[in-house]
């Protein structure tokens, strides 16, 4: 089975950035399909940038212009690089690997932006 090891969060202050990373066990990285998401508290589980085997992200409106999605196939590595952080983007973030019809969810990893 696929394991994903995130690392990264922690608590910031607004405007300031963070980057989390997920490291893939499976051996089929490059052939899969990585995005991350994240939960708020009281709210449902949100998309927030994926990106595809060729390369090319793709980002939710609320983090477009701050947010980076990455991939570093060598390493079997998914980044989300975090700049001008907000309040409202305090939540618990989540990478997600996609490969052979099955998908794959990292334990999670808690992003709290706070003055």
């Amino acid at each position: 089975q696929v394991q994903l090891v995130e690392s990264g969060g922690g608590l910031v202050q607004p405007g300031g950035s963070l980057r989390l990373s997920c490291a893939a066990s499976t051996s089929t990285f490059s052939q899969s399909l990585l995005g991350w998401y994240r939960q708020a508290p009281g709210k449902k589980r949100a998309w927030v940038a994926s990106i595809s085997t060729g390369n090319f992200p793709v980002y939710a409106d609320s983090v477009k212009g701050r947010f980076t999605i990455s991939r570093d196939n060598a390493k079997t590595t998914v980044y989300l690089q975090m700049n001008r952080l907000k309040a409202e983007d305090t939540a618990v973030y989540y990478c997600v690997l996609d490969i052979s019809g099955r998908t794959y969810w990292g334990q999670g990893t808690q992003v709290t932006v706070s003055s």
